[in-house]
């Protein structure tokens, strides 16, 4: 009998896979925090004997050859694939056999030109599984813009070609599992589902729903939207076979050496919640909530080499916010605080700024304060405050001074998330911000115009 263990990493909007015969294991696309893997190995007492790649990612660190050169597995990816470590390259076709697993590997390109599907047989031959990668997706496909956009096009229409493959070539009992599509800027749109089949996906996948191509193509580049930008550092970085994720604790800091850090040029993440930071903080220091969004937020906005502090009352939070900053290669870390061991009431860079809500903004006259939306562009499409203006998050520490100094500017996006991390970068600035902290769809409070948002 195959199980099939599924580990998600919502941070992410990822998951990665562990197939066994209940005596040994295959794992597919594994994330860099290994001990997680290891953990379900040791649960069920299997041995891993392949680790197989879909193709090197673009959103996060792969944990592959270290688990591989931990374990002493063999290291699979797509035999084109320029590596810095040894692997064992797999083409079309190509069969692996482990136990009583069967895999075949079949290319799917679009998401990478060198993308690999990989389809899990039982002993009698028969498809029960195919693991998609950033191939078919639940209800979409993998984005085809991420390598280089010379290629964007190309890789869209063989996103198609691939999909359609595995439906004609796979029974519809076969189960899909991707990696991407779970919230990850990897994949076109996100699953609605937490689970599907080949049959299921011939209802609603978008590349099997239509027969034409361009078709398919046009409405793939028209949905797509900005990614972080530490993607652009993932490839080369996957392609060193980096080492595993070690939990260990930072180097403990008083208020100087943290100060230091900031003149330096490195940035202090606080991870405190939006209310503690409103009302006191360093000054110079970025509120970056340790929630599922914390690696895109740091990603989208954080320089990737400059060196990091975290710090935070609890010290799981900063436990956690490494692991999550280290999926993403934010290995930097010059040490970790404590605030409230810190000192900094009554230091002269303590800092603190309002947090209001819309009917609180409906009071103040417009000549006294700017609205400043920090959500995407489609969001702001749907619609907006109307007196706002709209800079993106992403884009705020590049343009922040269109921004006037001398009027209070009140911040928001969808749920707070975003807005938290502008503020404090506009404090940080030196502006006077005001955090609007609803948790509320805008079109719910007056003055806003109805948008149906994001998070």
């Amino acid at each position: 009998m195959i199980e099939i263990v599924t580990i998600e990493t919502p941070s992410l909007g990822d998951r990665s896979y562990v197939a066994t015969d209940g005596d040994v294991a295959i794992v597919v696309d594994p994330q860099r925090d290994v001990d997680r893997v290891i953990d379900v190995l040791a649960e069920r007492g299997v041995t891993v004997t392949h680790v197989l790649e879909t193709h090197v990612h673009n959103d996060y660190v792969t944990g592959g050859w270290a688990l591989a050169d931990r374990l002493g597995a063999t290291y699979v990816l797509q035999a084109d694939e320029r590596m810095a470590v040894p692997f064992h390259g797999v083409r079309d076709g190509d069969v692996l056999t482990t136990g009583g697993l069967t895999v075949e590997a079949v290319a799917t390109p679009g998401h990478t030109p060198t993308h690999l599907s990989y389809v899990l047989r039982d002993a009698e031959g028969r498809a029960v599984a195919v693991f998609t990668g950033g191939s078919m997706l639940f209800g979409s496909v993998g984005r085809p813009d991420l390598i280089d956009e010379a290629l964007t096009r190309e890789l869209a229409e063989a996103q198609f070609r691939s999909v359609r493959r595995l439906a004609d070539e796979l029974p519809d009992d076969a189960e899909v599992h991707p990696t991407h599509g779970f919230g990850s800027h990897c994949s076109a749109t996100q699953a609605a589902k937490r689970s599907s089949t080949i049959g299921e996906e011939r209802a609603d996948n978008p590349a099997l729903v239509t027969d034409d191509v361009e078709t398919f193509v046009r409405e793939l580049l028209a949905g797509l939207t900005p990614y972080p930008t530490y993607y652009a550092q993932m490839g080369a970085l996957n392609r060193l076979g980096p080492t595993g994720f070690e939990p260990a604790s930072p180097a403990a800091l008083d208020l100087d050496a943290v100060i230091g850090v900031l003149e330096d040029g490195g940035w202090v993440l606080d991870l405190r919640s939006r209310q503690a930071f409103c009302r006191s903080h360093l000054r110079g220091t970025v509120n970056v909530e340790v929630r599922n969004d914390l690696p895109e937020n740091v990603g989208w906005v954080v320089p990737f080499d400059v060196d990091l502090v975290l710090v935070a009352d609890d010290p799981r939070d900063i436990a956690e916010a490494q692991r999550m900053l280290a999926r993403i290669g934010y290995d930097r870390l010059a040490g970790e605080a404590r605030y409230g061991e810190l000192g900094v009431d009554g230091h002269a860079r303590h800092g603190s700024y309002h947090r209001a809500n819309f009917a609180a903004l409906a009071e103040v006259p417009a000549d006294e304060r700017v609205v400043l939306d920090v959500r995407d562009a489609w969001e702001w499409d749907s619609g907006h405050h109307p007196d706002a203006v709209h800079i993106p998050f992403h884009e705020l520490d590049e343009r922040a001074d269109e921004l006037p100094l001398d009027r209070q500017v009140w911040i928001y996006c969808a749920t707070g998330a975003r807005a938290t991390v502008a503020a404090s970068l506009l404090a940080a600035r030196g502006y006077d911000p005001v955090l609007v902290d609803d948790f509320c769809l805008p079109g719910d409070v007056p003055g806003v115009v109805p948008a149906e948002v994001g998070g």
